[in-house]
């Protein structure tokens, strides 16, 4: 262990940056994010306050600049922009992204002199929540989601993924102890991790109810410069309806985000040919379209339902702005608003992206109705916020729906971190998962069983499965995060007392 000398600190915090991303889909190596943890914690015992915010922020650019580094594959084919100055600006971004952990360690630093762990958890928590909120938030790859896949995946519907990242903390903290040879704070970490996973099934009360519901996702495969291009438009939208043709057997079909590229009001005569022929069949059908209003100027990413929305209809009911319709809130900086947009604009073709000018829709809207079911939206950036999905989330939902079009990031391990955001999401609100993109990763997800089935990326196919229902709600789906962040702010405070009254003796 003599490479563990404090003059290496800085390379460790870098190497447990860069470690942490293979935690993470597509690599899942999930002990990892342990290990990660345990090396931070190392590096920052005992530290001074500013030398724990370098190493803190050493650790979060590399996190960040490994574990985020598809953004550059869209800035680098889509931006025009050349190479050192899309690299300068990934650089600035994960240098962004590394404040707030950078934060978390010197804040606690400067806080503790002892009961380190009670000050360290909650205030990167605190950090994490200014990540996910400041700016329009990016809380891409919190700790959390790299135990998606793992055995501690069953306290996600009672606390969550920010429970789950304060597992990791915990867990971290319990092999630097043993390191260390603080055998009983080791001892502790583990059983209240091990504890808590053994009384979690408790909590929940989510079950299968009913006949299976059959879908049928369609991955269109249109190239993303082939996406906007007016004279594609009528192909791309026949290649949807050709897809659907053999596959209206079903209760629901599914498109993905703006799978019809004509703006809605200019594709009427196309989407009452959809409605109608999902109404013939006896099932309804979401896509994904942008509205653009002429009368107000607005533009918004939404989906919208055709055909049967009640199991009792006999025709559908589209007409254009009908309420049965859903508008994205969380718009993706860049590519559908240009903050600063009068300086950024003339800058350079990334600041010009087709649609960089979306109007937000509001945060609280009502389910879709299709075909008699619930359907609990969120478009493409939307799932990683817990917050917003679960607001959105009502007891009745039946499904949770997400649709993308990650063809921006190619054959990167974006997609794959993207899918498992949202597998997450469907375990904590204990409801079925549909996702659909462009051009993949469109796949179920049944947050009981752990089952997922997929498609093939970059390839036009249809999935055509079934999903079980699920009633009852999760701890997670009924009181979110509200129970678990008064227990992490009571436990700072008492930590921060004690070591006041430490200071003053």
């Amino acid at each position: 262990m003599h490479w563990f000398r404090p003059e290496k600190k800085s390379m460790l915090a870098l190497v447990a940056g860069m470690l942490l991303t293979f935690s993470f889909s597509p690599f899942s190596i999930w002990p990892l994010s342990f290990v990660s943890m345990a090396i931070l914690c190392y590096c920052l015992h005992q530290q001074p306050w500013q030398q724990a915010a370098k190493l803190g922020f050493l650790f979060g650019f590399a996190w960040f600049a490994v574990g985020i580094s598809w953004v550059h594959v869209s800035i680098a084919q889509f931006g025009g922009l050349p190479l050192i100055v899309s690299l300068a600006l990934m650089a600035a971004l994960a240098a962004y992204l590394a404040l707030f952990p950078a934060l978390a360690s010197a804040v606690t630093a400067k806080l503790s002199k002892r009961y380190w762990l009670g000050i360290f958890i909650p205030i990167w928590l605190i950090s994490e929540h200014l990540r996910g909120t400041l700016l329009t938030g990016f809380p891409w790859l919190s700790f959390g989601y790299s135990l998606t896949d793992s055995p501690l995946n069953v306290l996600a519907p009672v606390m969550g993924e920010f429970g789950l990242t304060a597992c990791v903390i915990l867990g971290g903290y319990g092999l630097f102890c043993l390191y260390i040879k603080q055998w009983h704070f080791a001892a502790y970490s583990l059983a209240v991790i091990v504890i808590s996973s053994m009384l979690a099934p408790f909590m929940n009360s989510t079950f299968y109810q009913g006949e299976p519901i059959k879908v049928a996702l369609v991955q269109g495969n249109i190239k993303q410069e082939l996406r906007f291009d007016p004279d594609e438009f009528a192909r791309t939208m026949l290649k949807y309806q050709d897809l659907t043709r053999l596959n209206w057997d079903v209760d629901l079909v599914v498109w993905p985000e703006a799978a019809v590229p004509e703006i809605e009001v200019m594709a009427q005569e196309y989407l009452q040919r959809i409605d109608s022929a999902a109404a013939l069949n006896n099932t309804a059908l979401i896509t994904g379209i942008v509205d653009y209003q002429p009368s107000t100027k607005a533009i918004f990413n939404t989906l919208i339902v055709l055909g049967k929305q009640h199991n009792s209809d006999q025709t559908g009911h589209y007409q254009y702005l009908h309420q049965n319709r859903y508008q994205k809130y969380k718009l993706l900086p860049v590519g559908e608003f240009v903050p600063f947009e009068e300086v950024l604009r003339p800058l350079a073709p990334l600041f010009n992206l087709a649609w960089s000018s979306f109007t937000q829709g509001e945060q609280v809207q009502a389910n879709l109705t299709a075909n008699g079911l619930n359907i609990l939206p969120a478009i493409c950036f939307e799932i990683v916020f817990t917050d917003l999905v679960r607001d959105n989330y009502r007891n009745e939902s039946d499904i949770l729906f997400t649709v993308s079009n990650d063809a921006w990031f190619g054959d990167s391990h974006g997609p794959h971190q993207h899918m498992q955001i949202a597998r997450m999401r469907a375990i904590e609100l204990g409801r079925p998962l549909l996702r659909v993109t462009n051009n993949g990763i469109t796949a179920i997800f049944d947050p009981l069983s752990g089952q997922q089935q997929r498609l093939a990326q970059f390839e036009a196919a249809v999935l055509n499965t079934s999903i079980h229902k699920i009633k009852g709600e999760t701890f997670y789906a009924q009181y979110g995060k509200t129970p678990w962040w008064s227990l992490a702010l009571l436990i700072l405070l008492i930590t921060i007392w004690l070591n006041y009254r430490l200071k003053s003796q």
